[in-house]
């Protein structure tokens, strides 16, 4: 056990506690930088040691009376490979294991609690972390479920797992309660419950663990009102009308991506994105975890190159053929070199959807990506695959109009010429889903502006915290 020295009595002290996959670190970590900035709070942030590393531009940003960190081993567990304590190096299959290894934390943070000088007064923990809400109860300290997502699927999640012992008899779903009373076919469920076993106990303790989320003093989205309205609404209806607060987005509007700094080879990508026109480029990515197969990165490579448009597409997740080769087509990079740019690795998305020439992005509708493709005011060509991205789409596709959707499912193969005609339409000035991208960027800056809604509800959740009562 690692821990940096007590602190001040004079502040609020908050225990923040992300789950290891980005798309869940991440947010978790920028709220964190928000709360630090603040001031008032002392905040320690529980890690395992591999997952140390993402914390240290958040740590460099801060003093160490502000944020520090408490690092403990990652328990043992059967189905994790030694060393694997991040989702992003086993898959989102490793979820489980990672969340039945992180359960067991439970007494070794106890036992740090009870023999500090001067203990949280309250958890801040991510929406997988369900247990922590029992965890709380025990300290008797209030906990603030966190979540990395929108309104909209936390609503869809607790209906799924309150009702997962009979919806997932059906083959289909229809949510009455929800406003817009949704529809899901069963493959766009959410991948936990959809794959949850009564027989299997560890399941069962899942499955407890997300129903008490319900149950937690606060929650916090990444989201804001004029995004999810109906669906903050609802939240609040369910859990207590005071409690619920939309701050997001909370990557800085604008930012350059402050999570990693822009990387030398990074440069001459944006260079390249200088030289061209307005709206003229479409960006490709689907995130840290998807695997392309070969017959879809052709198919990709094709619409693509058909389409005559200037693209930046990232191909770090490329699945790796048996003969070693990346998966790229022979000869696509020669043809397609003097209009596009091939990332192998990583690139800094943030950068690239906010910079001018960026227009269309195809995407597998991860909510990070939805909002930082919202604050870049550019509509997406989405191709959800798998966990939230279905919901996600349908959200962006029929109630927001600011994505049309091009392929679903993560074995599925687009059509070609499909997505040519696709991808050549997002770039078209007079596109209905591109001119409202551009008028959601505006209600998203105006959110997190002064006494917009984003900034009301970090206010009034800092106010909070702040007059939590001080432990004797």
């Amino acid at each position: 056990m690692s821990s940096s020295p007590p602190p001040s009595t004079t502040r609020r002290h908050l225990l923040v506690f992300p789950f290891p996959a980005q798309g869940h670190m991440l947010p978790l970590l920028d709220l964190t930088h928000h709360l630090a900035s603040h001031g008032g709070f002392t905040i320690t942030i529980l890690v395992t040691p591999r997952n140390l590393p993402i914390l240290h531009p958040l740590l460099s940003a801060h003093s160490s009376d502000s944020v520090r960190t408490l690092v403990l081993p990652l328990p043992h567990h059967p189905k994790l490979p030694h060393g694997v304590e991040n989702v992003k190096d086993i898959g989102n299959h490793g979820n489980i294991p990672i969340l039945l290894a992180l359960r067991q934390l439970h007494d070794p943070v106890v036992e740090w609690f009870n023999s500090h000088t001067s203990p949280p007064n309250a958890i801040i923990s991510d929406f997988f972390l369900g247990w922590t809400q029992s965890l709380a109860e025990h300290l008797q300290i209030p906990r603030i479920a966190f979540y990395s997502s929108g309104a909209f699927l936390v609503n869809v999640m607790d209906y799924c797992w309150i009702h997962t012992k009979t919806i997932n008899l059906r083959s289909s779903i229809t949510i009455p309660n929800l406003p817009n009373s949704p529809s899901f076919e069963r493959e766009h469920w959410s991948f936990m419950s959809l794959n949850y076993q009564d027989s299997d106990p560890d399941w069962v303790v899942l499955r407890d663990d997300a129903i008490a989320n319900a149950n937690s003093w606060g929650s916090v989205l990444n989201t804001f009102e004029n995004l999810e309205h109906e669906y903050l609404e609802h939240l609040r209806k369910v859990r207590d009308e005071g409690r619920v607060f939309g701050v997001g987005p909370l990557n800085p509007i604008g930012a350059k991506d402050g999570r990693n700094p822009i990387r030398d080879s990074s440069l001459n990508l944006l260079t390249w994105l200088d030289g061209c026109p307005d709206d003229s480029v479409v960006y490709v990515c689907f995130g840290s975890q998807k695997k392309l197969n070969q017959q879809q990165m052709e198919a990709l490579a094709s619409g693509l190159e058909k389409s005559g448009t200037r693209f930046v597409w990232v191909i770090q997740t490329i699945h790796q053929t048996d003969g070693g080769s990346d998966g790229i087509p022979t000869g696509f990079e020669n043809r397609v070199s003097d209009r596009g740019i091939l990332v192998k690795g990583w690139a800094p998305q943030v950068s690239i959807l906010n910079h001018r020439a960026v227009g269309g992005f195809l995407s597998h509708c991860g909510w990070n990506s939805v909002l930082e493709s919202i604050v870049g005011g550019v509509m997406i060509l989405g191709w959800p695959m798998e966990a939230d991205q279905f919901i996600n789409a349908r959200l962006l596709v029929e109630e927001l109009g600011v994505a049309v959707r091009v392929c679903e499912g993560a074995n599925s193969v687009p059509e070609p010429a499909e997505l040519e005609k696709a991808i050549a339409g997002s770039l078209r000035e007079e596109s209905p889903e591109k001119m409202k991208a551009k008028a959601l960027k505006r209600e998203a800056v105006e959110a997190v502006r002064s006494n917009g809604s984003s900034w009301k509800d970090m206010e009034d959740l800092v106010n909070k915290l702040t007059h939590l009562p001080l432990r004797k």
